[in-house]
Order: C-alpha cells, then structure tokens, then sequence
C-alpha cells in the first residue's frame, strides 16, 4: 500500500478515521492524505465568520492535526488537500487521482427518512468509490491494533473477492479472519454452495499462513446476524462485498451495505467486485 485518503470535517468521527489511517498506515507503511471538502452553499449557514476567512481557518485546522498525529505516523507522511463540491464525489475523485489504496471516512449512522431517501455521504462514498472504503462510526472506541476479522460468507459469486485484501490487512496486523458462513435459507443446494465458499476461503487462508475460525450460523437478517457475531468475537473490523445476497427480511430495508455502513458499531471494509483484479495485481 503507498496512500490512504480520509475524509476530515474535524467532527470526533472523522478524527476517529484519521486513527484509523495512521494505525493502518503504519503497519502498511503508506502515507495518509487528509480531504476537507469545501460546499460553498452550506458556508453562511455553518460559519460564524465571513467565508472568505475559511480556506485560513481550515489550513491552521489543518496544521494542528499534522502537529500533533504526524509523530504518530512513524515513517510516512500526514499531508492535506482541499477540495469543493459534493463531498463523495471529491472523495472519490481524490481517490482517482491520488491512486489511493483506500479511504477511511467516519459516519454518524442514518436512520428513518435520512436513511431511505437521502443516505449519507459515507454510504455515496462506498458506493462510488474507486478503491475499498473503512467507514467509522462516531461512538467507536478507537483500538490501535487490530485482532479480529470477521469475514461474512454467503451464496453470491461475489463474496470471496473481499479476502485478497482483507488478508492483506490481516497481514499488517497478525490478526485472525473469522469466517461465518451466512445461512439464509434452508434449500440444501444454496447451503452447500455457501459452505463450498466458506471451504474456498479456509484453504487460501491457510496458503497465506494467516490464522482464521470458521463457523456458520442462520441467519434470517444477515445485516443484524453479521453484526452479532462479530460483536460475539470481538472483531475490530467486519469486511463486506458492496454486492451482497437479499433475503425477504432485508428486502425493504435497503442494501446490505448500505444497512452495515449506517448501523454497525464496529469499523466496516467495504470492497466492490471490480476491486478484485486491481487488488490481486498490486
């Protein structure tokens, strides 16, 4: 890894991604760029002062992150940039640009109208992102290491091409990937293509010499039945695929990812399919 971004609005969750990437950024030994994104329209109503003060304002921000997390990103570089317009899109631009690795954003959750209709930036961020996204919630109490993976598995394609990267976390760490074969139904066919999946991971957990548990649980809502299993573990980190298999008590609720972003207290890695050959040729 050479660079993570994080989205920074200097509210406790975006401080709280800020640790995240330099925790991360110094076992993967990688820079950590910091993104402010400026929305001219929001700029009366929120300031205080008269917006042409803010570019100066948020440069001395700025500065006083750098002086006090750049001694904690041991060998690399704390750096930022500001950008404008909607907040997701310059993320995910920056990302473009900067060929960042990953990007890190906090979230405050969403719930009720925001949550059907709006969405939060951290959701449009996963959902539009170049690269695999952490999101943070507020509330989380930030650890510096890393122990526990949990590593959800169910019966779409998709879900083993989140573990390239996440072993490679895994790595970083020396922490465990638990696997958690997700059984949504009770058609013996999609229960043995789940454990095949679940089979597939273990064996090339155990070629990349990295410790892992598996297990498998029903699960009617695999967003809460994901949840409580990694709470059961203690994981620091739950890792997903954007593109997630729907059953009846998830239909109405939105996407599972986007379900995992807004009500998960633990930090979620978001991978998208077309991530997998970027990842396996880096």
């Amino acid at each position: 890894m050479k660079k993570i971004l994080v989205g920074i609005d200097f509210l406790e969750s975006s401080i709280n991604a800020l640790k995240h990437a330099i925790s991360i950024g110094n076992k993967a030994n990688c820079d950590v760029l910091m993104i402010w994104v400026h929305r001219p329209e929001y700029s009366k109503e929120v300031f205080l002062f008269e917006p042409e003060k803010l570019p100066d304002i948020i440069k001395e921000k700025f500065q006083e992150l750098i002086d006090k997390y750049q001694p904690a990103l041991k060998n690399n570089k704390l750096e930022y940039k500001i950008c404008e317009g909607k907040v997701y899109k310059e993320l995910c631009k920056e990302a473009e640009v900067e060929n960042a690795d990953m990007i890190i954003v906090g979230t405050h959750g969403s719930s009720g109208f925001e949550e059907f209709w709006i969405g939060s930036n951290a959701y449009r961020i996963v959902s539009h992102a170049p690269c695999p996204v952490i999101t943070v919630r507020t509330q989380y109490e930030f650890d510096s290491d890393i122990k526990n993976i949990v590593i959800p598995i169910d019966s779409t394609l998709e879900t083993r091409q989140k573990l390239p990267f996440t072993t490679k976390l895994a790595k970083y760490f020396g922490a465990e990937i638990n696997i958690v074969s997700l059984y949504s139904t009770t058609i013996k066919a999609v229960r043995n293509r789940v454990d095949n999946y679940s089979k597939q991971v273990a064996k090339y957990l155990d070629e990349e010499n990295v410790n892992y548990t598996l297990e498998a649980i029903e699960a009617e809502n695999i967003t809460n039945s994901t949840i409580e299993y990694a709470r059961k573990m203690d994981a620091e980190l739950i890792a997903i695929m954007t593109e997630q298999e729907t059953t009846t008590a998830n239909l109405f609720l939105g996407a599972y990812a986007q379900q995992m972003v807004n009500h998960s207290p633990i930090p979620v890695l978001s991978v998208h399919a077309k991530e997998y050959i970027k990842i396996q040729s880096r």
